[in-house]
């Protein structure tokens, strides 16, 4: 790709843009959110047309002005949301890409298709995946395998992979890498879009960066560093992730659950929140760090055995308003289906956890509504045309800015975080990391549940490790990242946390 450019309403969003993977390479495409990377990889992909430039594959000039263009090149994309049908079987989902395509293929050859099925999940390594089982009854991690392997069945000669690792375990994921390795050694061209500087260094050839719809580094990952990189995506020396700052947990726990159990999902849970106290839980894909988020806030309920206390005060939960009445707030890690009103406004979906203090009367007050939109834009810095832009348009990094921001509330004195910071980028991970250290220097009681070992090792005053529904690990301050991973493989509990939580 060459002289890439691409304007919307008249606003450039790339610029001269030069873009090239070899055959059988992969390249991690980089940058902030609005950087461009993903107009420019619409525009391969002919969701977008391009406004000047050329493409070329094969050293031979391509037209591509619509999707099925790019797959008649040999072009498939992945995107970072899941879609597939879920009603169809794993067969069926798979060769949907086929169908047309090889006349021996049909819908009602059933052995063809699961053939195709089975051949393709044991190239990426995920063969125990039943081929006759409908894509819904399968976990999301599962699914997003399904995905991968729809787009490897169609034999693409270029596979443009979106935030693939996203819901993945990390000994999926490396599953997942090691399979990428075997099709790139194969010829494959592989362009790997990802905010995950650790699995980019472990997988890609090299790195292509964009900033503000310019390039702006290429780098091979043998012979440079995260500094660089970050340097180069930032437009400057970027400042580390975390801040390190001086505890400020204070005396009492706001939060005390004691042998927490629910359903097969969680076993005996036991943990303490002070205000002023960031506690981090990690686990991996089914560990059980799924739902106890949902369990404490009263989203998933029924067959709940325990105790709760919030400040001192039996607590039982109920239903979400429930939780959110006691104190608690919560951020969903599904923000696309979850978090978000999609359809709504930037202020209308700050306002939406306490609509009751943004209303005159029965109706919505927009000044009401205006004005704290204009307070979290400017203080929090989300990047949006002002608070009347439909949120859809706005990047993930920013819908996640609003998602916490909405929490921030002087009524939540405990707040829950699913994932904070998935399929976010570094800038906006490094603003939420600050803001969160910031409102627990308040007096915030904050609870984050994720599979990011190092944003649990980086960000928390203390941290426990999940597996199979149960507490297996228990660290202080400045947990090692590879510590929490090992201790994801113990079965066992390793001792018993008292009631007060305070190891």
């Amino acid at each position: 790709m060459s002289g890439i450019g691409k304007r919307f309403g008249g606003v450039a969003v790339l610029r001269d843009v030069a873009f090239h993977v070899e055959a059988g390479e992969i390249v991690a495409l980089l940058g902030a959110n609005g950087a461009g990377k993903s107009t420019l990889m619409k525009i391969l992909t002919g969701v977008y047309t391009l406004d000047e430039g050329r493409v070329e594959i094969g050293g031979k000039p391509v037209v591509i002005a619509e999707p099925k263009d790019a797959v008649g090149a040999g072009i498939s994309f992945l995107p970072q949301e899941i879609s597939l049908m879920p009603e169809m079987t794993v067969a069926e989902n798979i060769c949907l890409g086929l169908m047309g395509r090889q006349s021996s293929l049909a819908l009602t050859d059933r052995a063809d298709m699961d053939a195709t099925a089975k051949r393709v999940l044991t190239q990426i390594g995920f063969a125990h995946i039943p081929t006759f089982e409908p894509v819904g009854h399968l976990s999301v991690a599962e699914q997003r395998v399904v995905e991968i392997a729809r787009a490897l069945a169609t034999d693409a000669r270029i596979l443009v992979m979106d935030e693939p690792t996203a819901a993945l375990s990390e000994q999926d994921a490396q599953t997942l890498f090691d399979a990428l390795r075997s099709l790139r050694d194969g010829g494959t061209s592989i362009v790997y879009i990802s905010h995950y500087l650790s699995e980019v260094f472990k997988l890609a050839d090299r790195i292509e960066v964009l900033r503000d719809g310019l390039n702006a580094g290429s780098f091979r990952t043998d012979q440079t560093d995260v500094d660089a990189v970050l340097e180069a995506m930032l437009g400057r020396v970027a400042d580390k992730l975390f801040d390190h700052r001086a505890s400020s947990r204070r005396d009492g726990e706001f939060l005390t659950v004691s042998n927490l159990s629910w359903r097969d999902k969680l076993t005996d849970v036991s943990l303490g929140v002070r205000p002023g106290e960031i506690v981090g839980i990690f686990g991996l894909v089914g560990s059980g760090v799924e739902h106890l988020g949902k369990v404490i806030f009263g989203a998933e309920t029924g067959d709940v055995s325990g105790t709760i206390h919030l400040d001192g005060s039996p607590y039982y939960p109920r239903t979400p308003s429930y939780g959110k009445s006691r104190g608690i707030g919560y951020v969903t890690a599904e923000r696309k289906t979850d978090g978000i009103l999609s359809e709504l406004s930037v202020s209308q979906n700050l306002a939406a956890a306490f609509w009751s203090d943004y209303r005159n009367g029965p109706f919505a007050s927009r000044t009401a509504e205006s004005r704290l939109a204009h307070r979290w834009i400017e203080s929090f810095g989300i990047r949006t045309s002002g608070p009347d832009q439909i949120m859809r348009f706005l990047s993930g990094g920013n819908q996640q800015k609003v998602c916490v921001a909405r929490w921030l509330h002087e009524d939540v004195r405990l707040l829950i975080l699913e994932e904070p910071t998935r399929g976010v980028d570094l800038g906006a991970r490094r603003d939420i990391y600050h803001w969160l250290g910031d409102y627990a220097a308040q007096g915030l009681a904050i609870l984050i549940l994720s599979s990011d070992a190092e944003e649990i090792a980086g960000l928390c005053d203390r941290a426990l490790v999940m597996n199979r529904g149960r507490i297996v690990g228990r660290f202080d301050a400045n947990a090692d990242t590879a510590a929490l991973m090992a201790a994801t493989a113990s079965d066992q509990r390793q001792g018993e946390m008292p009631a007060s939580g305070t190891q």
